[in-house]
C-alpha cells in the first residue's frame, strides 16, 4: 500500500517528528546532537524555513517548522539524509538510522503554536530526564528564554 500524498503548503506550520530505526538512539553523544543541529540550521537556511522550536530526545526529535515555500519533504529528505550519512560515517556504521519516513502534522498556527511549543520543550521533563525545560540543552527553550546564545529559532 502506498503512502498518502503529503499536504505541503506555502506558509504552513508543521509539527515534525522522526524516530530512530527500531526505536534506537539517534544520537550517541553530544557531538552527534551538535552535528544534527548544524545540519538543521543549514536546512532551515537553504529551504527558507522558519523554525519555531525543536527538541532532541534520545531516539526521536520534534520540530515546529513553518514552510515559507511549501517544501517540507525536500527539506526533511535533506535533514535526515545528511545527518544519517554523517552519523554512519562517524560511527563506522551502515544502513538505516531513521525508522521509515518522518511524520509531519499540519497544524493551525494561530490556535496551536503556543501549545505545541510547550509540548515540544516539555518532552524531556515528561520523560523524567530533567526537572525543568531549562535543564535540557537540546531544545529551543533555553535560547527562546534568553538563557543561552540564540540559535536559529525564529522568535516571531
Amino acid at each position: 500500500m502506498s503512502r498518502p500524498l503529503r499536504v505541503e503548503l506555502a506558509g504552513a506550520l508543521y509539527h515534525v517528528k522522526s524516530r530512530g530505526d527500531r526505536r534506537e538512539a539517534l544520537y550517541d553523544d553530544d557531538a552527534d546532537r551538535e552535528a544534527f543541529l548544524d545540519v538543521l540550521a543549514e536546512v532551515v537556511e537553504r529551504y527558507n524555513w522558519v523554525c519555531h522550536g525543536y527538541c532532541l530526545m534520545t531516539n526521536h526529535y520534534h520540530l515546529l517548522i513553518e514552510t515559507v515555500d511549501g517544501n517540507l519533504s525536500k527539506g526533511m529528505r535533506q535533514l535526515n539524509g545528511i545527518y544519517a550519512q554523517a552519523s554512519n560515517r562517524r560511527h563506522s556504521r551502515v544502513g538505516h538510522l531513521f525508522q521509515g519516513g518522518f511524520k509531519g502534522i499540519l497544524v493551525d498556527k494561530d490556535a496551536y503554536l503556543l501549545e505545541l511549543s510547550r509540548y515540544v520543550v516539555l518532552n524531556p521533563v515528561r520523560a523524567g530526564i530533567v526537572s525543568g525545560p531549562e535543564d535540557w540543552r537540546w531544545s529551543s527553550y533555553r535560547a527562546t528564554m534568553g538563557l543561552s546564545a540564540p540559535f536559529f529559532v525564529d522568535e516571531r
